[in-house]
Parts: C-alpha cells; sequence; structure tokens
C-alpha cells in the first residue's frame, strides 16, 4: 500500500491502530527505498569489507593485523576469529558513519515533507501531528536497526570467508564459546543502535525547525561533528559525561567476563533523556508549526 492510499483510506475516518500500522509501514518503504537511504547503506555495508581486506592483506605481507596496536578496538584479533570483524566493524563505523547516516534520515523526516510539499498531504489523514511525529520517529529508529545490522551482517559475512572461526578470547582473557560470542555479537549490535536513539531525536528536532530537508541534515551532521569535537577536548571533561557521544564504545564491556554494566547502563539512560527532551521540544515545535507547504 503507497502512502497516497493510506491517506485516502484514513480521509474522513478516526484514526485506528491498523490505519496507524499502515502508515508506519508506508514509511517505512518509503524511507528504504529512497536512492539516498540505499547509497548510505551501501557505504555501511562495504566498511567491514574495505576493514577485513586491509587486515587480510596485512597479515599475507607478514605484519601484524592493526599495525601494531592501531586501529579500532578488537582488530587484532580478526586474524584468529572472523567474528572480532564485527566488533571491529561497529567500532569503526559508530563514531561517524552510523550516526551520520542516522542524521540524515532523522534531519529529513518533516523538512524534507515540508520542502517536497507532502508535509499538508500528509496531515490531511486523521492521524493528527503528534501520531505522524510519532511515526516519523519510529521510522527513524528502525532505520538505526536495520544501518547497525547491515554493518553487523556484512562484517560477519566477510569475516566467516576471510578468516577462521571458533571459540573466542574475551577482553578479560577468558574463553567463551563460538554461539556465546555470537549472542554477544547480537547484543552489542543492539546496544549500537540503541546508543542512536539520542541523535535520532536530535534530528527530528531540528527537521521540525525549517522546510529544507538539505538544511536540516546538514545542520544535524555538523551538530554531530561539533559534539564529536567537544567529547575530545581536555579542558572540557565535566561537560563530556553529558554528551550522547561519550559512552558510545561501551559496548566493548559486553565482551569482557563478567560484563561490566555501568557505563553501558548511563549510555543507555543518556540516550533515553536526549530522546525524551528532543522528542518533547521536536513535538512542541511541530504541534505549533505553521504549515505552509
Amino acid at each position: 500500500m503507497s502512502r497516497a492510499d493510506v491517506v485516502q483510506a484514513g480521509a474522513g475516518r478516526r484514526p485506528n491502530p491498523l490505519w496507524t500500522l499502515g502508515l508506519l509501514r508506508s514509511e517505512l518503504v518509503t524511507t528504504v527505498r529512497r536512492w539516498r537511504t540505499l547509497a548510505l547503506l551501501g557505504v555501511l555495508a562495504a566498511v567491514p569489507v574495505l576493514v577485513g581486506i586491509a587486515v587480510k592483506i596485512e597479515t599475507r605481507g607478514g605484519g601484524p593485523a592493526g599495525g601494531g596496536g592501531e586501529g579500532p578496538a578488537f582488530i587484532s584479533q580478526i586474524t584468529n576469529n572472523g567474528l572480532f570483524l564485527v566488533f571491529t566493524a561497529l567500532a569503526a563505523t559508530l563514531p561517524f558513519f552510523l550516526p551520520m547516516a542516522v542524521g540524515v534520515v532523522a534531519g529529513d523526516a518533516v523538512a524534507g515533507e515540508a520542502g517536497a510539499g507532502t508535509l499538508r498531504y500528509l496531515l490531511v489523514a486523521p492521524a493528527g501531528r503528534t501520531r505522524l511525529l510519532l511515526t516519523k520517529y519510529a521510522t527513524v529508529l528502525a532505520f538505526c536497526l536495520l544501518a547497525t545490522l547491515v554493518v553487523a551482517v556484512s562484517a560477519l559475512l566477510v569475516g566467516a570467508l576471510l578468516f577462521p572461526l571458533g571459540e573466542l578470547t574475551t577482553i578479560s582473557g577468558t574463553r567463551i564459546s563460538f554461539a556465546e560470542g555470537l549472542g554477544r555479537a547480537v547484543l552489542i549490535a543492539l546496544v549500537v543502535a540503541a546508543s542512536l536513539v539520542g541523535v535520532a531525536a536530535l534530528g527530528l528536532f531540528v527537521s521540525t525547525l525549517t522546510n529544507s530537508g538539505i538544511a536540516a541534515m546538514a545542520t544535524t551532521v555538523g551538530l554531530l561533528i561539533t559534539v564529536q569535537i567537544v567529547d575530545q577536548i581536555p579542558q572540557l571533561h565535566a561537560l563530556q559525561p553529558y554528551l550522547f557521544s561519550h559512552y558510545w564504545l561501551s559496548f566493548a564491556d559486553l565482551m569482557r567476563d563478567p560484563v561490566y554494566w555501568d557505563d553501558l547502563v548511563r549510555n543507555l539512560g543518556l540516550q533515553g533523556l536526549y530522546a525524551a527532551v528532543f522528542g518533547a521540544a521536536a513535538w512542541a515545535r511541530f504541534t505549533a508549526k505553521d504549515i505552509n507547504a
């Protein structure tokens, strides 16, 4: 069912769960089918391929994987177990590529519709602004999960093709089975996806401030880069624990035995706080927004 079909089916009727699910499905399909979205997912899928090939070439040349300790966490373990490519790829993409992709999709969620003149068309439907905004946010969250899984699945396939699989050695030095390691990889992917909730809310809020999708996307990515820079300045250490990116790499603690939960809980709590604050700001702005397009 296309977006037009969903709106036409709901015109003149009170909103119901089935109509809302239809709108959500339409938003998901529309987002995934965009060439921009496909290009972003393609870039994310290519990162594990490039990392895996680089490590394979380096080890064949006789050098140690990771250039003697440089590079993302876990990279020196890839040659021993291809599953570590999943952790390395997520560590490599989380600081920039994954949040950038989410920022682009979130920034375009409302502003893109306004700029294209379709936002007023969507509001003809009986959902109302609040339900439409929630649908937009749910779509961005679904993209967070999809983008993370694209990286993880690509890394798992490349790791299985280029390197051996088997028991894993945790950061604590203990050995775990491949099945348990795979389970932890799935859990890490879910934590990484949840780590993008704050960026999604921030991007959605920015998207309600303008009618230009390009401006909203650029602003969201610019804010992301600014926060990353601030998080690296030692003089601002008092502010850094409150930045949404500060605990992103805490997912590595899931590879300890026992697992260290402190920073993981802080990260998830911080993402929830950003989602609540910027989600409320987006709602306040969008419900009062004058829709002229």
